[in-house]
């Protein structure tokens, strides 16, 4: 599986930004697709996710309300809608993936794509 990650950039805070990640390889029907970040100076952590087939969503309470994940069928494509940008969601955003339900965290990750970063200004 490869993940190819995309639309990263510098904004201001307040602004929004779309994240896409591109999957590729194998079939994804069973598979949890998300997203982390890690920020200068700090751990990689948990953004939010979405369940290939049914399309459930889960957040990090940092994000929720501000960040939709959603995905597309015909593009093999997850996308991070994030609006209302702070500062502290400066950091590389990595897309995820992980091939069996369940609670997705850095060790039950299966594949990673490289990051792409995103800089919030004030």
């Amino acid at each position: 599986v490869q993940l190819q990650a995309s639309g990263g950039g510098l904004v201001q805070a307040g602004a929004s930004l779309r994240l896409s990640c591109v999957a590729s390889g194998r079939t994804f029907s069973s598979y949890v697709m998300g997203w982390f970040r890690q920020g200068p100076g700090k751990e990689r952590e948990f953004v939010g996710s979405i369940t290939w087939s049914y399309g459930s969503t889960n957040y990090a309470s940092s994000v929720k309300g501000r960040f939709t994940i959603s995905r597309d069928y015909a593009k093999n494509t997850v996308y991070l809608q994030m609006n209302s940008l702070k500062d502290e969601d400066t950091a590389i955003y990595y897309c995820a993936a992980k091939e069996r339900v369940g609670t997705m965290t850095v060790r039950t990750v299966d594949y990673w794509g490289p990051g792409t970063q995103v800089t919030v200004s004030s």
